[in-house]
């Protein structure tokens, strides 16, 4: 089956070489590969291009709704290996939307693109809700697991699976992030953490903002949270290079 990947302009994938911004690979150079739907609604999401189509009524903050037809663009599997493999990276970061949505394709054209480029280092970006596939597992060398808090305006018992997250904290491939706008937020993620016995040092705390003087008001007071909780703090390094854009 072909993957369903989201579009930078209406029938270009959105497949592009960057740095990664955020989380425990910060910094690197690697490819990105930005697939189409989710299975949560968060009302802050800055790539709500991915899911709220015209006629999905979950709420988010801008209220505004995309065309599916615009803004998702299908690819075969063996199509998307050699377009990522021809940007010459050796960090592949899919991120989406919610990949694991899409894991029997991604696991296929996993395996296409590791024998076009060797020892590609592959990582997942998820929100931790949807359980990972066997097939891609085996493929993957690191999750990085973004749990929806209750600012997101998902349900619960959906964003905050209980045996979820009792699989990702076991998880030796897996780093937390957490989006975090105000104080409440990390007393939720403590909760968690200690539920499930999260080292903190598997932990990063996210500023939530789309614009860099809203990340830096917010890292400020979260430096010294992260201090007190011996969390990581993470900044949002694309969007101060390139602001709130697609393709970065």
């Amino acid at each position: 089956m072909p993957l369903i990947l989201a579009t930078t302009e209406p029938g270009e994938p959105e497949i592009f070489a960057s740095i990664q911004g955020e989380g425990a690979s910060i910094g690197r150079p690697c490819t990105f590969v930005r697939l189409s739907r989710c299975n949560l609604a968060c009302v802050w999401c800055d790539t709500a291009y991915t899911w709220r189509f015209a006629g999905d009524n979950r709420p988010h903050r801008d209220d505004e709704t995309f065309d599916r037809g615009e803004e998702q663009v299908t690819l075969s599997e063996e199509e998307t290996a050699r377009r990522i493999a021809a940007l010459g990276q050796h960090r592949l970061v899919i991120t989406g939307g919610e990949p694991l949505l899409q894991a029997p394709a991604l696991a296929r054209m996993v395996a296409h693109l590791q024998g076009l480029v060797p020892g590609t280092h592959v990582e997942i970006e998820t929100n931790g809700s949807v359980p990972p596939h066997p097939a891609l597992d085996a493929l993957v060398d690191q999750y990085n697991v973004s749990p929806k808090l209750s600012h997101s305006g998902n349900p619960a018992d959906l964003a905050l699976n209980p045996d979820r997250l009792a699989h990702w904290a076991t998880e030796p491939r897996a780093w937390f992030k957490f989006v975090v706008a105000e104080p409440a937020d990390v007393e939720e993620v403590v909760t968690i953490q200690q539920a499930h016995a999260i080292p903190g040092s598997r932990i990063f705390l996210m500023p939530e903002g789309r614009d860099s003087a809203t990340i830096r008001q917010r890292s400020h007071w979260l430096a010294q949270t992260c201090s007190e909780h011996e969390f990581n703090l993470t900044d949002r390094l694309h969007i101060h290079l390139f602001g709130d854009t697609r393709g970065t």
